[in-house]
């Protein structure tokens, strides 16, 4: 079984999301190393977390221009939708999946982290975004358009459009 700790590695520079991220990890320990009667429990307050966890990062995407659509707001929708649906099967006896799903976190969350929510750290430093009062120090800073992508260069729809329009070009 794998396990993920706290490191420096995971840390964003921006107090609230590396608080709430550091949270999400001990839960997650704690669903892997917990015994089967205590396993859904553990995976209950994970989800609950998730959620929570989740619908703060997307309304300060929301506060700072990211679309409702981006690929940041979806892949948390996809994520929580599993965690839930390993509670629904946790529930019918399925502890196997649960543990399963735990095991993919592990993979998973590193990865978000060091990308998507690495990304929007930056941008909410960028415009001087204060998590806990939801104000703006430099709303000048703000992308004129909404943020489509994930919030990177390589990934926003402006790119992707760009790119077509290129290609049709010298086509």
């Amino acid at each position: 079984m794998q396990h993920l700790e706290w490191s420096d590695a995971l840390a964003l520079e921006l107090p609230a999301m590396d608080q709430t991220h550091r949270e999400f990890v001990d839960l997650l320990a704690a669903v892997n190393g917990a015994s089967d009667d205590a396993l859904l429990t553990h995976w209950t307050a994970l989800v609950e977390h998730t959620d929570d966890h989740f619908t703060r990062e997307d309304e300060w995407m929301q506060a700072t221009r990211f679309a409702s659509s981006n690929c940041h707001s979806t892949q948390h929708k996809i994520v929580l939708q599993v965690l839930r649906e390993g509670l629904r099967r946790g529930q019918a006896g399925e502890l196997g999946v649960v543990r399963q799903m735990a095991e993919e976190l592990v993979v998973w969350f590193p990865h978000h982290a060091q990308a998507m929510d690495a990304s929007l750290a930056l941008h909410l430093r960028s415009v001087g975004f204060d998590t806990a009062t939801g104000t703006l120090a430099r709303p000048e800073a703000l992308p004129k358009d909404l943020i489509h992508g994930c919030g990177g260069s390589t990934c926003s729809d402006d790119t992707a459009t760009t790119q077509n329009a290129d290609a049709r070009a010298t086509a």
